[in-house]
C-alpha cells in the first residue's frame, strides 16, 4: 500500500483516491458541506486555507492546505513536462 504525504505529516492510501480538486468551485463547496453534515469530512489542512479537497473511495471527503498541483505529483509519482515554446 503506497501511502502519500498531504501535508503536515498526514498521510492518505493512494489506491483510495478518486480525485483532487480545488476548493473554489460551487459544486464543490457543496460536496465539502454536505460531508460536513454526514460526518464524513476530515480536515487536515491543520487551520491554513483549504488549497485541495480530494474525494476518497470510502466516501470520506479530505480538506489539505498544499495545492492540487503538488498532490497530483506525489500521487502519479512524477511531474509533469512543460511544453518547449
Amino acid at each position: 500500500m503506497k501511502l502519500i504525504n498531504i501535508g503536515f505529516g498526514s498521510m492518505l492510501a493512494a489506491g483510495r483516491i478518486l480525485a483532487v480538486v480545488a476548493p473554489d468551485s460551487a459544486p464543490i463547496k457543496r460536496v465539502v458541506q454536505e460531508a460536513r453534515e454526514r460526518g464524513m469530512l476530515i480536515d487536515a489542512s491543520y487551520g491554513h486555507k483549504t488549497q485541495s479537497v480530494i474525494l476518497m473511495d470510502t466516501d470520506h471527503v479530505i480538506l489539505s492546505a498544499l495545492t492540487p498541483e503538488t498532490i497530483s505529483v506525489r500521487w502519479t509519482g512524477k511531474q509533469e513536462k512543460e511544453e518547449d515554446q
